[in-house]
């Protein structure tokens, strides 16, 4: 059979094609038919010519072809019994690019911010061939290429992607595909700072967190310190503390794996605390007086000291300064010196702290002595050291004042003179000294200033005792004067029997060890004979040593 169509037909229009022999039987077994079709949507006919003019069998075929039949082989066959001859029409359907899809690698495993992504635009069939590709995200114009490659993903490419192909028939859209990309980020609302007692909230998310397809797993560190672990994705303070600030990071978990997000600083401001203030007098070498103040508070404060009502310093701007204060500032603390302190500087000392959100204060009294006491060359010294004790009054000026001297609360002496000299002091002399100056204005008595006088050790009192009754207890005593205090050491022979620092435990049960300042106590108990002989007390310390001996008979 010959076939008479056209070389190409057309999707959703109707299209003919022919199959005829140039003879006819009718009385014949002969057949011609076309096989390969779609009944449903075409039409065959046929037509027989027997006449002056020509002899012919035609079977006309019409059908709507679609792009699924393209490349579809229709047979137009002729049979007669068992014996048939054929001949074969491949169809040329012409249609715009179908069955378009989005194809994503990696197609499994989270995606994460950094890695690579290739889109590729898919087609199942065209004709004529796609003549090019667009690319759309979240329906915004984003490529030109089949392959759409994106490399280091960053959380903003997270979306739904769909790619067009176009030839001249017409465009194929592929449904949506959903770039999933697995990066946690911590948000903190209204604000990363807040005002102490307001309502705060951080979350966690990932991009498209809402239509994830599977349950997701949070944890929450602060400070890198684990805090909880659940399904919520936020962390509430219903109202946040001081306590609350700092450093705040999330673990987000899918069955693909797990990201952890950058930390993030949650701040939170609040007004000054009550300001510690203290003061602080040095009256020895030069009667200083030291007011310091902190606050605790964020932002910082700004601090300001005042006597009576009075700023003397500030951490702000400046305040004219007298000679004799220095002010020294740093982050929430204010440091006021006054040199050379007397009774114009007592008064109620007051401490304010100031920022946006508040204010606070504290007040202290200082009351400042008109007298002090300066030792020289220093308040701790070896003895046959010459010392000066000074003292320093503000006594009336028209007319000589008065000094006397106190150790240790007794008198020792008055004079005219404001000195109490030691051409070469002794132990003896240590103690606590005070200086009262007397002038027409009235009197005034100095704090109570230690002096301290190192020495070398006494010639050490030893003695011995034996008691008989209950039992023979014999008892060896060493006690000794010095400063500072004395190491003990009792010896009998080369045997050192105690000690009162650095010497092991005594070896004998029947000897007991009782130590204090400056005093060993030996109890030897049920002495024999072998406990007799001479002991020797030791005593040392950094000023140099003595020593004395006890004969011990039992």
């Amino acid at each position: 059979p010959s076939v008479t169509n056209s070389e190409e037909q057309t999707e959703g229009q109707r299209s003919t094609l022919e199959c005829s022999t140039p003879y006819f039987c009718p009385g014949g077994d002969i057949v011609l038919r076309w096989e390969g079709y779609d009944p449903q949507v075409s039409k065959v006919s046929s037509h027989i010519q027997l006449d002056t003019s020509g002899v012919g069998h035609q079977v006309t075929l019409t059908s709507s072809f679609t792009w699924k039949d393209h490349s579809k082989k229709l047979l137009c066959v002729v049979s007669d019994g068992s014996k048939r001859a054929s001949t074969e029409v491949v169809l040329r359907v012409r249609h715009s690019p179908k069955d378009t899809q989005v194809s994503l690698s990696p197609s499994s495993g989270n995606i994460g911010v950094g890695d690579t992504v290739t889109l590729s635009c898919e087609v199942g069939s065209s004709h004529p061939p796609v003549l090019g590709y667009h690319w759309y995200k979240d329906g915004v114009a984003v490529g030109t290429e089949r392959v759409l490659a994106l490399r280091g993903v960053r959380r903003e490419d997270h979306g739904r992607y769909h790619c067009e192909a176009q030839n001249t028939l017409g465009t194929g859209v592929s449904p949506p595909v959903t770039l999933r990309v697995f990066s946690a980020e911590v948000s903190a609302s209204p604000a990363a700072e807040v005002l102490e007692g307001t309502a705060t909230t951080l979350s966690c998310d990932v991009p498209g967190r809402e239509g994830h397809p599977e349950e997701l797993t949070y944890t929450w560190y602060k400070n890198s310190a684990w805090l909880k672990e659940g399904p919520a994705h936020t962390l509430l303070f219903p109202a946040v503390a001081a306590g609350d600030a700092g450093y705040y990071s999330c673990q987000v978990t899918n069955s693909q794996g797990s990201d952890t997000a950058q930390a993030i600083s949650l701040s939170v401001t609040y007004p000054p605390r009550i300001p510690t203030l203290t003061l602080f007098q040095e009256t020895q070498g030069g009667r200083l007086v030291i007011v310091r103040c902190t606050v605790d508070s964020h932002p910082p404060a700004t601090l300001a000291i005042d006597r009576d009502g009075t700023v003397l310093a500030t951490s702000g701007a400046q305040v004219a300064l007298g000679q004799r204060l220095g002010v020294t500032a740093s982050h929430n603390s204010l440091r006021l010196e006054i040199r050379d302190a007397g009774p114009q500087d007592s008064g109620k000392y007051g401490c304010t702290a100031s920022n946006v959100h508040g204010s606070a204060s504290a007040t202290k009294v200082l009351v400042t002595r008109a007298a002090g006491l300066l030792i020289q060359p220093s308040a701790e010294v070896t003895e046959g050291t010459a010392v000066t004790l000074t003292c320093v009054g503000t006594g009336d000026t028209g007319k000589e004042p008065l000094y006397t001297w106190y150790r240790n609360g007794r008198r020792l002496q008055e004079s005219s003179f404001p000195t109490l000299e030691f051409p070469s002091v002794r132990g003896d002399d240590a103690g606590a000294f005070q200086c009262q100056v007397r002038s027409r204005n009235g009197s005034d008595t100095s704090e109570a200033v230690p002096l301290r006088v190192l020495y070398a050790p006494r010639q050490p009192v030893l003695s011995s005792f034996l008691q008989s009754q209950g039992g023979r207890l014999g008892i060896i005593q060493c006690s000794v004067e010095s400063d500072p205090e004395s190491n003990l050491t009792l010896r009998r022979g080369d045997d050192a029997i105690a000690c009162t620092q650095g010497c092991p435990q005594a070896t004998s049960p029947r000897v007991h060890v009782t130590r204090s300042y400056n005093s060993l106590k030996v109890e030897i108990r049920d002495v024999v004979v072998e406990d007799e002989g001479i002991y020797v007390c030791q005593a040392g310390n950094s000023q140099g040593s003595a020593s004395a001996t006890v004969d011990f008979k039992a």
